[in-house]
């Protein structure tokens, strides 16, 4: 892993974007905003899952109206994504959100973004600039030929100009495509040239299994490089599916120590037992608990201790009974029927209460 490049800082809120700070996790409610109680809800569930801020979209006025009631009882910072028009970036700002994101393809003229610039600075807001590979200005795609990483730096560079020459520079900038190769080559450029932290992300990854990759390739090649700062995951999914993929993508690069991780075997003829259903009941008892535990479930006693040795806690199946186990060293020989109740009594004796709420 690339030592990480340094950037400015920025607050979002109480939660630190850039400099020294850990990577922050994002998602974004795929919620109307003016159903509040509904978006309150999956904010809720973000903040479960281990997120640390929440984006909403505000297509129109109501939107921004809604958003002070959302601002008032969220437990997250709140960031208002904005497009086309300047007026809803200003009634959001009024409405007290944490962050800014406008897309330089679409706001207009320079006056109105300077306009915003002044109006979020006088409140101390930082603004994301996000370029999208599938929203760039006419002529800078004429210019270059489509949408190349070259034409997203200089999008970004644009709407950057305009914010510096309102002396505006609480920024994070996002370089985003849907293909992992272009955002990983827009963000390697734009590193080289700016130090403004970056909010990395492949847009439209995708659901199931292809969004999953698709974001995890891009990500993890944008973030081996040492850039990065905040983190969404952006899926076919629930909000509180895009942080816990998030989280999983940082844990596995070393970036940052999350929660609970299950270790589970493929499975074999040599399985005596449903695997695949006791590390599914496992995962839906622990996945909230916020203590980097690794719990490995194991298909067959022969290899399952050696195998999952590294594993703080974790059960090897056997017929009939099965063996509890912690760093590779036996500790209690339970029933199949009991091992998902033993096993948790077991990591609880080990590790304390298991707390699930935030």
């Amino acid at each position: 892993m690339t030592r990480r490049e340094e950037t400015k800082k920025v607050m979002v809120g109480t939660v630190s974007i850039g400099g020294d700070a850990t990577i922050t996790v994002q998602s974004m409610s795929k919620r109307p905003t003016t159903d509040i109680a509904g978006v309150l809800n999956e904010i809720e569930s973000v903040l479960l899952a281990g997120g640390d801020i929440m984006r909403v979209s505000v297509p129109d006025m109501d939107s921004a109206k809604a958003l002070r009631e959302i601002v008032k009882s969220s437990p997250l910072p709140i960031v208002a994504d904005i497009h086309f028009d300047f007026r809803l970036a200003l009634a959001s700002l009024d409405a007290g959100v944490h962050k800014l994101r406008i897309n330089p393809g679409n706001i207009g003229k320079a006056e109105y973004v300077g306009l915003i610039a002044r109006e979020a600075k006088a409140r101390g807001i930082p603004i994301r600039v996000g370029v999208n590979a599938g929203s760039l200005p006419k002529d800078l795609l004429k210019k270059f030929g489509g949408p190349t990483p070259e034409a997203m730096v200089e999008a970004a560079r644009r709407e950057i100009e305009i914010l510096e020459e309102a002396d505006f520079t609480d920024i994070v900038v996002s370089l985003k495509a849907s293909s992992p190769k272009l955002a990983y080559e827009a963000n390697i450029l734009f590193a080289e040239e700016f130090s403004y932290p970056i909010h990395v992300g492949i847009t439209e990854a995708g659901f199931g299994y292809q969004g999953i990759i698709a974001s995890s390739v891009g990500s993890a090649m944008i973030f081996s490089a040492g850039i990065g700062n905040t983190f969404r995951v952006s899926l076919t999914e629930d909000p509180a599916t895009e942080v816990r993929v998030a989280r999983e993508i940082l844990r596995f690069l070393g970036l940052r120590d999350y929660w609970v991780r299950i270790i589970s075997c493929p499975m074999c003829a040599r399985a005596e037992t449903k695997i695949d259903d006791i590390a599914r009941k496992i995962w839906d008892q622990t996945k909230n608990i916020r203590k980097p535990i690794s719990i490995a479930v194991m298909g067959c006693v022969v290899n399952g201790p050696g195998e999952a040795s590294h594993a703080d806690i974790g059960v090897a199946c056997g017929k009939g009974y099965s063996l509890i186990f912690s760093r590779g060293k036996p500790i209690k020989k339970v029933p199949n029927d009991r091992i998902v109740e033993e096993l948790m009594e077991q990591i609880e004796k080990f590790f304390g209460k298991l707390e699930s709420n935030p």
